[in-house]
């Protein structure tokens, strides 16, 4: 795949149009906090049909399940980003998220949360039952999905350094109890429901804490014992709200655990569902980060063709010339490895942690690189508030940081070729 298909471009004209008229005389307020994002969000779903495509979906993939049969006998590989879709539109959801991130990186954020992880991990772990009671509404974005792992002293060690635990507790119904925070959560300070990874402590002390099991639980607003905070104040990304999470002896039955199992033997289902999710998340980055270039690029063009200086455009001098040519190459790169992405779902073919890794550090530090330089071309007016590329500049830098540091990547990537 070298270009988009009809699908995708018609759908990406619409989505921008809807951001044109929906979004954009709106960005003042989302970053200020004074708009949340998630309305902007439910119009979005219900202008395109996108709740009730969800939704039938679900349905039909838990009428399989109810019959005895595989969630997805008979359907085609879902490809389409958070969306989903069938595997001839991949681009779908991609095209989406690019078009938004364009003008609003935190409102992508925010949903790519709730349907990129936390759906996907009570979908692939939970019970029947499970996902009947917590996927209808979150699939189509009635209610509002956090996915909690990080930790203040953990960051990018998220296992070893996690320090959230839960014990049994001693009922004899299967429940336990949880203490511990969270922080950095994206959707933390406003999630109706929220998959939080704990350690279980066993009460064994020749067990190194850092190897202690993970299990998987969720839980909802509103529990005793569960405290979301306020939003942070963040440097970018402000339309997508920041928080953290705090649990002081919640109690959990044994239907909050995903799959209600603490897995068989050595198995360690929390981590594997942990896992699961990182190469999906990094792929991301790449729909991400293309819409950030593209908006820099469009920005700086139109501002290289109008503005003067000695008499003449500044398009005509060559080192604006240069950094307008580096971001068209920067576009191009990027543009290629979502294509590599969506052309993966399409033929079935996985992508490794350690490809998804390169994909994430090259596209984030690529649109970090692009929008700096837009600051740079628009010179004192970049660096206002009143000219766009200020946002994208300080929006961007996060990319290098979210699903974790272009340091770990580099890492991922590395032990990729030494195991080969």
């Amino acid at each position: 795949m070298l270009e988009w298909s009809d699908v995708d471009l018609a759908v990406r004209d619409a989505v921008r149009a809807f951001v044109d008229k929906e979004i954009r005389p709106h960005v003042d307020a989302l970053e200020s906090g004074e708009m949340e994002p998630y309305g902007i969000i439910r119009k979005l779903f219900a202008t395109f049909g996108i709740a009730d495509m969800a939704r039938d979906s679900l349905n039909k993939r838990l009428a399989r399940l109810r019959d005895g049969g595989s969630p997805t006998a008979g359907t085609k590989s879902s490809s389409g980003g958070m969306f989903g879709g069938d595997a001839g539109s991949a681009g779908m959801g991609f095209v989406v998220i690019s078009e938004l991130c364009r003008v609003s990186m935190g409102v992508v954020t925010g949903m790519g949360v709730s349907l990129g992880l936390t759906v996907p991990t009570i979908m692939g772990r939970g019970t029947l039952a499970q996902q009947e009671r917590w996927l209808p509404d979150l699939v189509t974005y009635d209610k509002v999905g956090a996915w909690a792992i990080t930790e203040p002293d953990s960051g990018s060690d998220a296992f070893g350094g996690m320090k959230s635990y839960v014990v049994r507790d001693g009922s004899g119904d299967g429940g336990y109890i949880l203490n511990g925070q969270k922080t950095f959560i994206t959707n933390g300070p406003d999630a109706d429901v929220v998959v939080v990874y704990a350690k279980l402590d066993e009460g064994d002390p020749t067990v190194d804490k850092r190897d202690r099991k993970v299990l998987t639980f969720v839980l909802d607003r509103g529990m005793d014992g569960f405290i979301q905070s306020k939003p942070f104040r963040k440097m970018g990304i402000h339309s997508s709200r920041t928080g953290e999470l705090f649990f002081n002896d919640v109690r959990l039955g044994r239907d909050r655990l995903l799959g209600e199992t603490e897995g068989e033997g050595t198995g360690d289902a929390g981590r594997d569902s942990a896992r699961s999710n990182f190469s999906a998340e990094r792929i991301g980055v790449a729909a991400m980060a293309l819409g950030v270039i593209e908006e820099c690029l469009r920005l700086c063009v139109d501002y290289a063709k109008t503005r003067t200086l000695w008499g003449r455009e500044i398009g005509q001098y060559q080192l604006i010339q240069l950094k307008l040519a580096t971001m068209e190459v920067a576009r191009m790169n990027v543009r290629n490895m979502l294509f590599r992405v969506i052309e993966a779902a399409q033929t079935g073919t996985a992508i490794s942690l350690a490809e998804a890794s390169a994909i994430k550090w090259y596209c984030s530090q690529a649109a970090t690189d692009v929008a700096m330089e837009a600051v740079q071309v628009f010179g004192g007016n970049g660096y206002m508030t009143d000219y766009r590329v200020e946002q994208l500049a300080r929006d961007a830098k996060s990319l290098m940081i979210y699903a974790g540091s272009n340091e770990v990547q580099i890492t991922h990537v590395a032990r990729g070729l030494l195991s080969g």
